[in-house]
């Protein structure tokens, strides 16, 4: 099967492709496929706009194609920002920038108050650009008041994961090696969703 995961971030795609290597896929990157059309992410959710991704790219390649869209909800910020989380801090997107405001919005709010979730949707699309499904993820934690870690990007750096009974619990995801917090993030438990129900969506696909 040839998978087209159409995103332009080059980070997610390294992380996606790490979380997908153990398939027997072949995975292609936009520019391998002489590029994609450039979507507007204008829903509510972050599985409508997986899914308009998806969609989009499989009709514009006609390659089964995948999408991803996600971000973080902050409780004391009513769920902010959300769909938003990419340019939380105005365009065009900056990763420092975002996690500048966020603190700033945060400014004051105990720790006990900083609750926070990633969401990731999956969107799977066929190649007639008809979606075949949608998976989600979320990851349980809350915003530090400043950065810990190295690793990865987002705001990975001001993410405590603090789900109980796991061994990363207490550690921000860019403490983390991408193998260690793909198998907690919320990436991962969506592709894991997506990976076990892969053999159906093929099954029927060929009916």
């Amino acid at each position: 099967m040839k998978l087209l995961l159409a995103s332009s971030n080059r980070k997610k795609l390294r992380e996606l492709c790490g979380l997908l290597a153990p398939l027997a896929l072949e995975l292609c990157a936009p520019q391998d496929v002489g590029g994609i059309v450039d979507v507007v992410e204008d829903q509510p959710t972050f599985a409508g706009n997986a899914a308009k991704k998806a969609i989009s790219a499989a009709q514009h390649t006609g390659m089964w194609a995948l999408a991803d869209d996600s971000g973080l909800e902050v409780d004391a910020l009513g769920g902010a920002p959300g769909v938003r989380s990419a340019r939380f801090a105005g365009e065009p997107a900056d990763d420092a920038r975002n996690n500048a405001e966020l603190l700033r919005r945060l400014a004051g709010v105990p720790a006990a108050e900083r609750g926070a979730r990633f969401v990731c949707a999956i969107a799977l699309a066929h190649p007639g650009g008809i979606l075949a499904a949608t998976f989600e993820g979320q990851a349980q934690g809350r915003i530090l008041a400043e950065p810990r870690g190295t690793g990865d990007f987002g705001y990975d750096p001001l993410f405590l994961f603090t789900e109980p009974g796991y061994p990363q619990t207490g550690s921000s995801f860019a403490e983390l090696d991408s193998a260690t917090k793909s198998s907690v993030s919320h990436r991962g438990r969506a592709l894991a969703r997506l990976v076990a129900a892969l053999p159906a969506i093929r099954s029927e696909s060929l009916d």
